[in-house]
C-alpha cells in the first residue's frame, strides 16, 4: 500500500523524499501546451469547450499527484518516459507538493467557475493566466514560484532544489555582464523600430455578400436582449466586445 500511497521516492543519499525535476518539467511543458491552446480558443473564438475538457482532466492529474501518487498522474508518466534516457535530477518532494497544492486550489476554482456554473469573463481568464505563468517558469526556466513561496511560509527551508539553488551559492562566472545586458537593450530599441515598418496595416475584413449585407437584421428576443446585455464592470475595462464573443451574443 505505500508503495501506492506515498510522495516521492526515497533515495538513499537524500535527507527528503525526492522526485525527478527533469519529469516534472517535460509535465509541465506537456500541460503548459494543451492549457495555452484551450485558453487561446476561448479568449479568440469565444469556445470555452476545449477548455472545461482541459480543466477536468487537469483537476484529475494534480488530485493523483498530490493525493495518490506523482508517479501516476498522467502528465507525469508521460513526461517521465519523454525523459527516459535523461540522467534523473533529484529534487526535494515538500516544496513540489506545497506549489501543486496551488495549482490544484486553482484547477478546483476553474472546475467551479466554468464547468459547474459555466461562468464566462475575466475572473476565470485570470485564474487560467495564473496557471499558465506558473507552468511556463516551471518548464522554460525551471523555477518553480510555488516552491519559493514554501521557502516563505515554512521555518524549514527547501532542500534539494533544481540547479542546487537552496544550497550553493551563484557562480560569479555565469554572471550577465553588462556588455550582454547593453545587447539586449539595443536588439529592443531596434525591433521596436523595425516593428512597425515591417508589421504593416490591418488587411481589410472580407465583405459580405451584398444580399446578406442589405437584408435587414433579424429582431432579438427580449429574454435574448437581457441575457446579452453587457455588464457595466466589462463596460469599464474595455471588454464589451470580448463579453458578447465568450457569451455567443451578436
Amino acid at each position: 500500500m505505500s508503495k501506492i500511497f506515498q510522495f516521492g521516492e526515497t533515495i538513499d543519499g537524500h535527507a527528503v523524499p525526492v522526485l525527478n525535476e527533469r519529469a516534472v518539467r517535460a509535465a509541465a511543458g506537456i500541460l503548459f501546451f494543451l492549457a495555452m491552446a484551450s485558453f487561446m480558443n476561448a479568449w479568440l473564438s469565444g469556445n470555452f469547450q476545449p477548455t472545461r475538457v482541459f480543466v477536468v482532466g487537469f483537476l484529475i492529474d494534480f488530485t493523483i499527484r498530490i493525493f495518490v501518487n506523482p508517479r501516476f498522474a498522467p502528465s507525469l508518466v508521460v513526461g517521465q518516459w519523454v525523459v527516459r534516457r535523461q540522467q534523473p535530477e533529484w529534487v526535494g518532494a515538500p516544496q513540489k507538493r506545497f506549489a501543486w497544492a496551488i495549482g490544484f486550489t486553482l484547477a478546483l476554482t476553474m472546475y467551479f467557475l466554468i464547468v459547474v456554473n459555466n461562468v464566462v469573463g475575466p475572473v476565470n481568464m485570470l485564474v487560467c493566466a495564473s496557471c499558465l505563468v506558473l507552468m511556463f517558469f516551471e518548464t522554460a526556466f525551471g523555477i518553480c514560484i510555488g516552491c519559493k513561496v514554501y521557502n516563505l511560509v515554512n521555518r524549514e527551508q527547501a532542500q534539494l532544489c533544481p540547479g542546487g539553488i537552496c544550497e550553493l551559492p551563484p557562480d560569479a562566472r555565469v554572471r550577465t555582464g553588462l556588455a550582454q545586458w547593453a545587447v539586449l537593450a539595443g536588439f529592443a530599441a531596434l525591433m521596436g523600430v523595425i516593428a512597425p515598418r515591417v508589421a504593416g496595416s490591418r488587411p481589410e475584413p472580407m465583405g459580405l455578400p451584398s444580399a446578406a449585407a442589405d437584408a435587414a437584421p433579424a429582431p432579438m428576443d427580449p429574454a435574448e436582449a437581457a441575457r446579452c446585455k453587457v455588464p457595466e464592470f466589462a463596460k469599464a475595462i474595455g471588454h464589451e466586445a470580448k463579453w458578447k464573443l465568450h457569451n455567443n451574443c451578436p
